[in-house]
């Protein structure tokens, strides 16, 4: 019991010894509390006493600061005025003395036109009494002279006219003078240089062949019993046979080459086999029609070959192998499209434009030729409905077009086409004409140039290729014969047809001739 009770002493004691230090505890933290909150009030006020201090600072400084700041403000305001103030007077000075210059120059103005009425009223009455001295004049003059206002005005305008006539003809006398220079030289380098580089054989051929026979006894077969072979030779090949007296030969005529060449295979292959009747006539002709078709064909495609031109049409390229049998002037006009179509591609290398398109032109501009025959009309406009139809460019068109001058050029690539087809046609020996033909062009040459006033001779000369003039010194000048030249050219051009160009040499010659006695 005892130690029980000593026990719940003990427990209690240390309950109370518990109890007494968190007593101590609370009062120490206490006690620490207040002292800490003692000092942070301290601080606190301390730092507000700061703060208030700085704060009368700042606000005495800022007060100063703004002092100076509206100081300066004013003193830029003031500085700027002034300024505003000198540069007003300024331009109120400049302003009156503008203001005193116009009143000056107004004051000046209106004595000057002062002035100029006077002038002006002494300048009517001066041109009153010119008008009348004019009129007095005039009268005088036509007295003295026998001649009316009217007629002395014609005569005045008459020497005007001629003057202006000569000034007009020194300027165009200069002016192809300089062209000329330039031009010539230009185009001989062009041409020349396209001569050079392409050189194409010309071969004359006949329009109307001859085949020979073995025998004359040929004849007799060919004509066969009753003429029947003949006719029937004839009549499938629309050609002529001429059988005449002339040995081992027969003559074969047609208006077209086709046909004549199927005929002279056909006549050929005929005395080669020896059996002539109609149906091996027949049998014949046929081969040799098959034969120049193809002939033809291939013919096309080597000239497109030979030039480099492509993608034409099938019946293009048959229509060219056609020229193969056609000549102008006995000209092959076949290889002269060939040499056409290189000339015009040369030509347009040296002008730096497109050969290509050229040498087109230039090998299709004669393909009217090859049904010329058959279709009226020239053959350039025949050429270039037929180019139109298989669907070839306008520049192709016109140029095959515009070859002879049938419509007017739209392009370059016509006018080289029409320069080359001239160099080919002139080439020496290229082409030939009947003695008949010739002699009318040089006398039609003649009669062209005796039609003009003050021609005195005239003379066709390098074969119809210049004509030159003599003229009469007293009706014809020196500038009236640059005048005549050109007239005359122009008529020549209008009026014959000839391959090349004429030149015209007109000639004025003054001759002073007296006596010794």
């Amino acid at each position: 019991m005892r130690e029980n009770l000593n026990m719940y002493l003990v427990l209690l004691l240390a309950v109370i010894l518990v109890l007494v230090c968190i007593f101590v505890i609370i009062y120490v933290r206490k006690n620490i509390s207040q002292a800490k909150i003692a000092d942070a009030e301290l601080k606190a006020k301390q730092l507000v006493e700061d703060a208030e201090k700085s704060a009368e600072s700042i606000k005495k400084e800022s007060i100063l600061e703004a002092k100076e700041e509206v100081h300066k403000l004013r003193n830029d305001f003031e500085k700027e005025s002034r300024e505003r103030r000198n540069e007003i007077q300024r331009l109120e000075r400049r302003i009156i003395q503008r203001e005193e210059i116009l009143d000056k120059k107004s004051e000046a103005i209106e004595n000057k036109e002062e002035a100029l009425n006077k002038k002006q009223q002494e300048i009517i009455e001066k041109e009153a009494s010119v008008d009348e001295l004019y009129e007095s004049q005039r009268q005088e003059l036509e007295k003295l002279s026998n001649l009316s206002s009217e007629e002395a005005r014609e005569l005045l305008l008459e020497e005007t006219r001629k003057e202006i006539k000569h000034d007009v003809a020194v300027m165009i006398k200069d002016m192809e003078n300089k062209a000329k220079e330039e031009s010539d030289k230009k185009a001989r380098e062009i041409i020349s240089c396209a001569i050079q580089r392409c050189a194409a054989d010309h071969v004359a051929e006949s329009t109307v062949y001859v085949v020979s026979l073995p025998n004359d006894e040929m004849k007799g077969r060919i004509i066969g019993r009753e003429g029947r072979n003949i006719r029937a030779l004839e009549t499938l090949t629309g050609v002529d046979l001429i059988i005449d007296d002339t040995p081992e030969a027969v003559i074969l005529s047609g208006f077209d080459p086709i046909r004549r060449q199927i005929a002279r295979i056909a006549l050929e292959k005929l005395i080669i086999d020896g059996r002539i009747h109609p149906a091996r006539i027949e049998e014949m002709v046929e081969k040799a029609k098959k034969e120049v078709e193809n002939d033809i064909k291939e013919e096309g495609e080597q000239a497109t070959f030979e030039t480099g031109v492509h993608g034409l049409h099938q019946e293009i390229i048959k229509l060219l192998g056609r020229l193969k049998y056609r000549t102008s002037y006995g000209q092959n006009v076949l290889k002269h499209s060939i040499e056409v179509a290189y000339l015009a591609g040369l030509m347009a290398s040296e002008l730096g434009m497109d050969p290509t398109l050229a040498k087109r032109a230039g090998l299709l501009h004669d393909i009217g030729k090859a049904v010329d025959h058959e279709v009226e009309g020239p053959h350039a406009l025949i050429g270039s409905e037929m180019a139109k139809k298989y669907h070839e460019s306008q520049v192709i068109v016109n140029a095959i077009a515009a070859h002879h001058g049938d419509v007017e050029s739209e392009s370059i690539e016509a006018i080289l086409v029409q320069a080359a087809d001239a160099i080919s046609a002139a080439r020496p020996g290229a082409r030939r004409e009947t003695i008949e033909a010739y002699i009318k062009r040089l006398e039609k040459l003649e009669e062209i140039a005796n039609s003009y006033e003050g021609v005195d001779k005239s003379y066709a000369i390098q074969a119809g290729r210049e004509v030159r003039i003599m003229v009469k010194p007293e009706i014809v000048d020196d500038l009236g014969c640059v005048e005549m030249a050109r007239n005359i050219v122009k008529t020549i051009e209008n009026e014959l047809e000839y391959p090349g160009q004429i030149k015209v040499n007109i000639i004025r010659e003054v001759r002073s001739i007296e006596y010794a006695k």
